[in-house]
């Protein structure tokens, strides 16, 4: 993965984030679709680009396990064990419940969030700067197949956001989706994606 980003790339994106915008950026897994977490309106507007209705939750990004605490009353047990032995591993998304201060429209019904920690420099980069979660949902349309690459994004969904990243644009590499397990009230474990 390249780990030089531009500066003034990141500058703009975000500029977009702080003032309520869409960008369209690349992440540890695919490409995707982001806005301020904390930010409802935004939100909902990426639900409109997506074409997605707002009953399906969509996960964010955290630059530290540490920034967890802020987003729910308590990080289960469970939780810090799974970081831990994932450490430097394929990325990995926790579904969490009693989420908080997030946009409401970005939880789902049950009141969860998935969260992944970033390791990729871009986005941590991001998340770090903006001092918020990024909502992190794959670069296509509702029941669209995913873009694994950059050019394999339609350029309606390009000319829908705000801002589209210049990082990583070149990149073939074709990275892998997150496991996704979910950890609920009583710290039961659900593997969603191995």
């Amino acid at each position: 993965m390249e780990n030089r980003y531009d500066r003034q790339d990141l500058h703009q994106a975000l500029t977009v984030l702080r003032g309520g915008g869409v960008i369209l950026y690349p992440t540890d897994t695919v490409w995707g679709i982001g806005c301020d977490a904390t930010n409802a309106v935004a939100v909902a507007r990426v639900y409109e680009i997506k074409r997605r209705v707002d009953s399906k939750a969509m996960l964010v990004l955290l630059d530290g396990a540490g920034k967890l605490q802020g987003y729910m009353d308590k990080v289960p047990d469970t939780a810090w064990v799974l970081l831990e032995a994932n450490e430097g591993q394929r990325p990995m998304t926790i579904i969490y419940p009693n989420a908080k201060n997030l946009a409401p429209n970005l939880l789902a019904e049950d009141g969860s969030v998935g969260i992944r920690i970033t390791q990729e420099p871009f986005t941590k980069a991001l998340c770090e700067q903006l001092r918020r979660p990024i909502v992190s949902t794959s670069a296509n349309f509702s029941g669209e197949a995913t873009a694994k690459i950059f050019r394999e994004i339609v350029p309606e969904l390009l000319e829908a956001v705000d801002y589209v990243c210049m990082f990583r644009r070149d990149d073939t590499t074709i990275y892998q989706p997150s496991s996704i397990i979910k950890i609920d009230n009583k710290e039961r474990i659900t593997i969603i994606r191995k």
